[in-house]
């Protein structure tokens, strides 16, 4: 039960970021706020799904080792990440070649953002009593 709460919070946390980013980002590329709006706002809900099933898949891993876990994670969620986005970008403008400057914008600073934040949650006990008491034992 603890480590849903942990995900829940963690893909809020990473939304309110992630989506930010896209919304600027979508709205200099497209030079039009509505567009920005309409792709950050999809993309909330669209990324909130698909990131969740991603803390999913990464609670079943065997990578355990903090910097090698926290690059692979942020990897594999990019590429998530982003093909979502293109396709965003290319349903609402209806223009591929949009989808694809987003997408390929928002790659480094999402990988940045993605890190950061991975790296801080790494250091937070929320939502993990199962990790506080095995560093009790110890």
């Amino acid at each position: 039960m603890t480590l849903n709460k942990r995900h829940i919070t963690k893909t809020i946390t990473w939304r309110l970021i992630g989506s930010t980013d896209t919304f600027v980002l979508s709205w200099l590329i497209s030079g039009n706020i509505e567009i920005g709006l309409k792709i950050g706002a999809f993309e909330i809900f669209s990324k909130m799904l698909l990131y969740y099933f991603h803390e999913h898949f990464w609670r079943m891993s065997k990578v355990i080792e903090s910097n090698k876990r926290h690059i692979y994670k942020t990897f594999s969620w990019r590429i998530v990440g982003t093909i979502d986005t293109i396709l965003l970008g290319w349903l609402i403008v209806g223009n591929p070649l949009i989808g694809l400057k987003i997408g390929s914008a928002e790659v480094s600073s999402k990988m940045l953002l993605y890190y950061c934040h991975e790296k801080l949650w790494y250091k937070m006990n929320f939502g993990l009593n199962r990790r506080n008491k095995e560093l009790k034992n110890k």
